[in-house]
């Protein structure tokens, strides 16, 4: 990879790992069903209108906007509004490597390997002692918190295997278009759980901050975002790109410590530091195999 593309995906990295904060900042302001609605709506519009759309049949693009795109952000972004931390966020969301190669196995019968599934044991370990040490961190992570991110990881994950069914798409288009499908509900479950009135009061008394986290969200962590790493993924192989998203936890947690004054119990840095390696170990398991196969 060139050094101007490696800059560019370590910038896409960096984007992504701020998201966390940004979510965090959003929230002050504008209730999670809310923003949701606000965020795909401006990813959507005017974006619709020059981007084209994708070759792909109706019913994968609703899923995929149902998955990835709502189901997603919808557990996310509650999650975070009862209190799991930004950066505990950004690592916890990483499951959905373990959740995708399950749900893969079981509905498209992709083969396991011996390293996924121990990537997944101890990824699992990591995330048990997280979830254990419960609020113990300065910002006070919920249980609901940590099991509404476990949801929202499935929900990517589930969204992936949609991905796959359709095979090769434009990324771009799939997310562009893939946003008309989420604002709808969003609207919906802001009016019965959020209510008109809560509306109401944070558009008529949306600050500078709450604007920007939703720009950042639509513009930058999304469209931005996701264009640069579909042309790096255009030209280099996924085995060069895909690992670079390891960092982006790392980015989380230490943009949330330096931001929003995170602060983390020893037992939840153990746990994060035993997912981060089940996803090491998934990721680069395949090229342990290989080596041993040619000694």
């Amino acid at each position: 990879m060139s050094p101007k593309d490696l800059l560019l995906a370590l910038t896409v990295v960096l984007v992504w790992g701020v998201n966390f904060v940004v979510i965090k900042v959003g929230l002050h302001g504008v209730p999670p069903m809310l923003l949701g609605a606000l965020r795909f709506a401006l990813v959507a519009f005017p974006a619709v209108l020059f981007v084209p759309r994708p070759k792909i049949a109706l019913k994968w693009l609703v899923a995929y906007g149902a998955t990835i795109s709502f189901g997603q952000f919808a557990f996310l972004f509650s999650a975070m509004y009862v209190g799991m931390p930004a950066g505990l966020a950004s690592l916890v969301l990483q499951s959905q490597a373990f959740f995708t190669l399950t749900i893969a196995a079981i509905v498209l019968r992709e083969p396991i390997r011996w390293f996924h599934l121990a990537g997944m044991a101890v990824a699992a370990g990591g995330l048990a002692v997280i979830g254990m040490a419960g609020g113990g961190s300065v910002t006070g992570m919920t249980t609901a918190g940590f099991l509404l991110t476990l949801c929202a990881a499935f929900s990517w994950a589930s969204g992936n295997i949609v991905t796959k069914r359709v095979g090769p798409v434009n990324v771009v288009s799939l997310v562009v278009w893939g946003a008309l499908i989420p604002p709808i509900p969003f609207l919906l479950l802001s009016f019965w759980m959020e209510g008109p009135e809560q509306i109401a009061h944070s558009l008529a008394n949306i600050g500078a901050s709450s604007i920007g986290a939703i720009v950042y969200l639509s513009f930058g962590a999304t469209i931005f975002g996701y264009s640069l790493w579909s042309r790096l993924l255009a030209r280099y192989a996924a085995s060069q790109v895909a690992p670079l998203t390891l960092l982006v936890p790392v980015v989380g947690l230490v943009s949330a410590a330096v931001l929003l004054g995170e602060r983390l119990v020893p037992a939840q840095w153990l746990g994060g530091a035993v997912v981060m390696a089940g996803l090491l170990l998934n990721v680069f398991g395949g090229r342990l195999a290989a080596r041993r196969a040619m000694a």
